[in-house]
């Protein structure tokens, strides 16, 4: 499953407390105060990373926690300063902080951002001690660390989507061009999640077969068409088998203008697919049917000049 949204709540580790202790040896009666400061809790950090599944981190977890200093001890022993806790994200994650919609983006891989600092470790009583009070009785608790209330939500998912009808052979596709082995068959909503693939450096997602209404909810649903907002260039497959390919792909290109008409400005090519179904012929009039909507190819999973082609565009992109 690809998370792409999530809100959590992130507690940076508080302080470790200051120590109460006074020195005591054999031969210093009377020592002074010796007690130690606590270590400072440890702060939350977000990294992006080139891995468009690493929101699955928050799948089961919507509380976060950093580590906390450990306490002061006698002998002026300070506390240990807890690790730091570094979570990873995708490239493309915004994160909103949501009490000031304060906002960070994770545009490029590697970059590392603190959202909570952890609290500060409390002082000991050595620190405390002066000319009026040479024993102080008191210590510091360690501070609290930042909480903060965050909503993640993934920009893209991939850098090409493949969309179509069920059954239109995107899953087979996605499995020819990227070695993948993704589950497909002979019957509607084969794929219940986005899949995803990689062609070199291009990430392609296989979006869940839409059917008439799915803005309304119908079939898969919006769960899926919000899928299609996060990618950046759409191949529109057709089954090239298809009575009537002019239909089926307006189908798909009124549910996308219903739930968000800024969806058919995004690049798009249009693939006639199943095309060793059919004689040479019928696939080029079944692609001549679309060809005033843009760039259409012909592929079959069979034929790798067809995949090769493909193959070169998308990698073109």
């Amino acid at each position: 499953m690809i998370i792409d949204n999530v809100n959590v709540e992130i507690h940076a580790g508080p302080g470790g407390n200051g120590a109460v202790s006074f020195r005591r040896e054999k031969f210093v009666p009377r020592g002074g105060p010796d007690g130690g400061n606590g270590g400072n809790g440890g702060d939350v950090y977000f990294e992006a990373v080139d891995d468009i599944t690493a929101l699955r981190y928050f799948r089961f977890k919507k509380h976060i926690t950093s580590p906390k200093g450990t306490h002061g001890k006698g002998k002026k022993m300070h506390g240990k300063n807890a690790e730091d806790l570094v979570i990873k994200i995708p490239v493309g994650t915004t994160v909103t902080k949501l009490d000031s919609d304060y906002v960070w983006e994770f545009d490029e891989a590697g970059m590392k951002k603190r959202v909570a600092r952890g609290g500060k470790g409390g002082r000991g009583n050595y620190e405390f001690r002066s000319n009026e009070n040479k024993a102080p009785q008191e210590a510091e608790e360690g501070g609290p660390g930042e909480v903060v209330k965050l909503n993640l939500n993934l920009k893209f998912i991939a850098d090409i989507g493949f969309i179509g009808l069920p059954s239109a052979g995107k899953s087979s596709l996605l499995n020819a061009l990227t070695k993948t082995n993704v589950k497909v068959g002979a019957y509607p909503f084969t794929t219940l999640e986005p899949n995803l693939g990689a062609l070199g450096r291009t990430i392609i997602a296989d979006i869940p077969g839409l059917i008439e209404g799915a803005h309304d909810g119908k079939g898969l649903g919006i769960k899926f068409l919000k899928h299609i907002e996060k990618t950046k260039v759409l191949v529109h497959c057709v089954d090239g088998i298809s009575h009537d390919v002019m239909r089926d792909y307006k189908t798909i290109r009124d549910e996308l203008r219903e739930y968000n008409p800024e969806l058919l400005k995004k690049k798009e090519i249009i693939l006639i697919t199943k095309s060793d179904l059919l004689d040479e012929k019928k696939a080029n009039t079944q692609a001549k049917k679309l060809e005033e909507f843009g760039q259409v190819l012909v592929v079959s999973i069979i034929n790798d000049d067809q995949l090769q082609k493909l193959h070169t565009v998308l990698t073109s992109i």
